[in-house]
């Protein structure tokens, strides 16, 4: 199964798709034997994950409500500032819902999850790119989780460099693929 992962994102060939991930007609008998039914799913989940449920799906509002706006920031104001606008497919991948092994709910659940936390994915790398453009300056403290740009920010306390290389920095988008521009 580890052979059949499919690699990360590093930006490849413009316009070309991963093969999809198929699977030998063995491994699908043995998904469809290890397939439980939705039924048989609910019956073995606690009660209090099935009731704290429809507070986890509510959350899917705020998602794309979240989702338009950013989309709509990103379309007008990054061919504005000349940022290169961050690819939605890098991101919103939905590969998960056609395992055999996953019932009904289970499928579900992957495109939610796969929704958003991709969602989150795509906001992080945008606010990254917005910040490089605005504000490329690192913190005084480690961050838990840095951002993908982080790298080219400029020293924390250093005006000059700030003064002399904040335009520069805020343009350098140099390894960033150019189909991906």
């Amino acid at each position: 199964m580890k052979k059949r992962q499919p690699k990360p994102l590093t930006g490849g060939k413009a316009g070309h798709k991963p093969a999809p991930v198929t699977f030998s007609l063995e491994d699908l008998i043995e998904h469809r034997r290890l397939k439980i039914s939705s039924w048989k799913h609910l019956r073995n989940t606690r009660l209090l994950v099935i009731l704290s449920s429809p507070l986890i799906y509510a959350c899917v509002l705020p998602f794309l409500l979240l989702d338009a706006s950013v989309a709509l920031y990103q379309f007008v104001c990054f061919p504005i500032y000349g940022i290169p606008k961050v690819p939605r497919k890098d991101y919103l991948v939905f590969d998960r819902g056609v395992l055999a092994y996953l019932n009904t709910i289970e499928k579900v659940g992957c495109i939610y999850c796969s929704y958003a936390n991709g969602l989150l994915g795509l906001i992080t790398e945008i606010a990254a790119r917005s910040e490089q453009h605005f504000c490329p300056i690192k913190h005084a403290r480690r961050l838990a989780t840095a951002p993908s740009r982080y790298a080219k920010y400029l020293p924390y306390g250093d005006a000059q460099a700030y003064r002399e290389q904040s335009e520069a920095v805020a343009q350098d988008y140099s390894d960033i693929p150019p189909e991906a521009k």
